[in-house]
């Protein structure tokens, strides 16, 4: 398969939660690259920020100052998903909910809401767009969490289907990634049993030490066929795109992280078709 050609769809929205409490390991970046990487390929993918910080909103270059509908409004105030999507300017089959400073309020406001864990599953299954149904629906709904096991992430872990760990290649890689899979078994055992880890990423790998090398290894030993095989590299130009509002693969098309990020795009596409 060339690698401009067109990625496969899948049969109906994956739900793919990205989420891994310890921060600074990828999550917001994997979340835009790869969402950036799968509308290039013609799938049709939502981004939902739910990050207080709004990171994911700012790389992806849309609104989201105070008083934008956000997240925030979709989980305390039962806003329609429909209302709070803004479409990308620039990359069509690209869309997003996203996230403004209001929702750094909005776990202390949820505590004495009804299923307050569901607000997020209740609002996606609500969006005519998710599903096996038509022509235009989503492909891929990619929820992009804080760096914690609070109810925002709690929401995430409830709403999807599918989670996607991005694991830094260095020496605390997999410490707290316990208390991860914990969480994950606690969530499938109480409140979604259709949650299953399906893919983990290695970032900010560095091919010139052994003990990034090592730490792949460990995690391939551990988690199987659930490893993608492509690795993201330790990379100067995936952490500059941001600050320009753009993704690595729209900044610099060419930079070894974004080739990285696109090929991990196609790979999860693929394997997705035989899921």
């Amino acid at each position: 398969m060339n690698f401009r050609d067109p990625l496969p769809r899948p049969s109906k929205t994956r739900v793919m939660v990205v989420a891994n409490q310890k921060g600074g390991v990828g999550k917001t970046t994997s979340t835009v690259n790869l969402a950036v990487a799968l509308a290039q390929g013609g799938q049709r993918v939502l981004v939902v920020d739910l990050d207080p910080q709004g990171n994911a909103s700012t790389a992806l270059s849309v609104d989201h100052r105070r008083g934008t509908n956000s997240s925030y409004d979709v989980l305390v105030d039962g806003m329609p998903l429909s209302e709070a999507v803004q479409e990308h300017a620039d990359i069509p089959g690209l869309f997003i909910v996203p996230a403004t400073i209001d929702l750094a309020g909005a776990e202390i406001e949820l505590v004495s809401v009804v299923a307050r864990e569901s607000r997020l599953k209740k609002a996606l299954a609500a969006y005519e767009l998710i599903g096996t149904g038509s022509e235009d629906r989503l492909d891929y709904v990619l929820i992009d969490c804080p760096p914690s096991l609070g109810l925002l992430t709690l929401n995430a872990l409830v709403a999807g289907v599918e989670m996607l760990i991005p694991i830094q290649a260095e020496y605390y890689a997999l410490e707290g990634l316990g208390q991860l899979i914990e969480t994950v078994e606690m969530v499938k055992a109480h409140l979604n049993s259709d949650l299953s880890i399906s893919t983990i990423l290695i970032t900010m790998y560095d091919s010139r030490t052994n003990l990034a090398a090592g730490v792949a290894d460990e995690v391939r030993e551990h988690f199987k066929e659930q490893v993608l095989r492509t690795t993201i590299p330790r990379s100067v130009r995936v952490s500059e795109a941001p600050s320009y509002g753009q993704s690595v693969i729209t900044y610099d098309p060419g930079s070894p992280g974004a080739l990285s990020y696109s090929e991990a795009a196609r790979e999860m596409a693929i394997k997705g078709g035989q899921l």
